[in-house]
């Protein structure tokens, strides 16, 4: 069985909800509890520093940076898989290179279908492949569910 499954993408994509929840229809875990801090969570925290005078080097040094990082990282570490979900940002990207780096299996999503916006070759990186459709990504976990 597919353990467990980190959903990485923006926090202002309002597909990842849906797409976690199609995951654990497959009695899969599907980790977006990250999202639950809402669209405008990084826009805030910087406007909080920003507002004290602080560059972003010190706001990357606070303690709400590093407690929110490790408990991403935590659950980055713990997870046995990831999808980037698209579109989504620098630190997403960040997140799907680093478990590729651990080795484990990842995959990119396009839920809208191919992008109209230039082709990006380093998707190929994702051990997993690259889908086109949430339906092409669930078939392809129900088929791994399946195996293991």
């Amino acid at each position: 069985m597919v353990n467990s499954i980190y959903l990485i993408g923006s926090l202002r994509n309002d597909k990842i909800i849906e797409i976690g929840n199609e995951i654990r229809k497959l009695g899969i875990e599907a980790f977006d509890n990250w999202i639950a801090a809402g669209p405008e969570a990084d826009d805030y925290w910087k406007a909080y520093h920003k507002h004290r005078g602080q560059s972003y080097a010190q706001a990357l040094q606070s303690y709400e940076a590093r407690h929110i990082f490790e408990f991403d990282k935590h659950h980055l570490d713990r997870c046995t898989r990831a999808v980037l979900i698209l579109p989504a940002g620098r630190s997403a990207h960040l997140e799907l290179g680093y478990m590729a780096g651990l080795g484990k299996p990842t995959y990119v999503l396009f839920p809208d279908g191919e992008p109209d916006e230039r082709f990006d070759v380093m998707y190929q990186f994702a051990s997993g492949g690259v889908f086109f459709s949430i339906k092409e990504l669930i078939k392809e976990l129900e088929l791994l569910n399946a195996v293991h």
